[in-house]
């Protein structure tokens, strides 16, 4: 088992831009030093709930600030770039990098950001396929063209190349059953929906695997993850995040997926209906059960024991990207489990 951090960059009040660029950047550098496998950095626009537009932008600059860690994209939201610009910056970040990329992709959901962007949401899967269709033909073909119904090119062949062979390793963002089904059929691992709770997510590997039918591939799972000493301090701990921030700043109209031409979910995003429009409320229970990897040591590596067992390789923590933490608190988080709870997963 593999552990990344995930990095969503939120701005809490009265930080300035380069306060969360600052944050984040000294926790990459940290999950180094403690032996992390790799990072995760998240997209989003317009609105303080991430702050980091392009992703390759900000990897290459952790890439010249760490030697080992990998470095990579949880996700870039295809269908909002031009998917040759894509293809480039990855491999100019994977060649800065020593080759240490791995690409997260997805289509996005966030019916506010494809509105500021001028697309349409309904377009998205079919522009995500068609964008990951050119950038692995300019990653695996030495002269590459393209005719297709949002993307064309000349004739063309890409500078620089990535330095993995035949590209870094990719990852689709996968939430909906279809997606699941839909990239497993062409043996693209998958990024587990952070969201779902364990039951959907170990559902969603054994459907990967049995339609990739891959015995091994490396397969992401994302949760949000916090141990303490005690299964009673974790539980305290778990009531003070929530009480101090507001849920509905990620589960609300301008996150849903919502044409709002008809008030009901874009073409191709069904899954989500209401799924985004109920405040987000979610009681701790529900979390504490079915949603979060939580506890003292010993719960957190069972409940890592099950998601690994369900064919997980990697998983992705996200140890309080939307809780407005201090940095030494942070650090003493990331320090514990570390400390705790890596070694139970590292080969004797």
């Amino acid at each position: 088992m593999r552990f990344s951090t995930f990095h969503l960059f939120h701005r809490f009040e009265g930080q300035s831009f380069k306060d969360v660029y600052d944050y984040h950047l000294e926790l990459i550098e940290l999950a180094e030093e403690l032996g992390f496998d790799g990072v995760r950095l998240a997209e989003h626009h317009f609105r303080d709930y991430g702050v980091v537009p392009n992703l390759f932008t900000l990897l290459a600059h952790a890439a010249a600030r760490t030697e080992r860690i990998r470095l990579g994209t949880g996700i870039v939201v295809l269908p909002l770039h031009n998917p040759v610009h894509v293809a480039e910056e990855a491999a100019l970040v994977d060649v800065l990098s020593g080759g240490r990329l791995d690409l997260g992709i997805g289509r996005g959901y966030q019916s506010f950001e494809f509105e500021g962007f001028g697309i349409d949401l309904a377009e998205a899967r079919d522009r995500f396929n068609e964008a990951l269709e050119v950038i692995l033909g300019l990653w695996t073909q030495d002269s590459f063209q393209h005719e297709g119904k949002f993307y064309r090119t000349g004739e063309v062949s890409l500078t620089p190349r990535p330095l993995q062979a035949p590209h870094p390793p990719i990852h689709v963002a996968a939430v909906s059953p279809e997606t699941v089904t839909m990239y497993g059929e062409r043996g693209l691992p998958i990024l587990a929906d952070p969201a779902a709770p364990f039951r959907k997510v170990v559902k969603a590997a054994e459907t990967w695997r049995s339609v990739s039918g891959l015995a091994q591939a490396d397969l992401v799972v994302a949760r949000s993850v916090y141990v303490a000493p005690t299964v009673e301090r974790a539980r305290e701990d778990q009531a003070r995040f929530e009480a101090s921030f507001d849920r509905s700043r990620i589960f609300n109209e301008r996150s849903a997926p919502i044409d709002h031409r008809t008030g009901k979910a874009a073409q191709g995003f069904e899954y989500y209906q209401d799924r985004y429009l109920k405040g987000g409320t979610v009681s701790n229970d529900f979390r504490w059960e079915q949603l979060e990897v939580i506890g003292d040591p010993a719960r957190v590596i069972e409940q890592i024991g099950v998601l690994k067992e369900a064919g997980f390789s990697t998983l992705l923590c996200d140890f309080g990207s939307t809780r407005p933490m201090p940095l030494e608190e942070m650090k003493k988080v990331m320090r514990f489990f570390a400390t705790e709870v890596i070694p139970a997963f590292q080969e004797a």
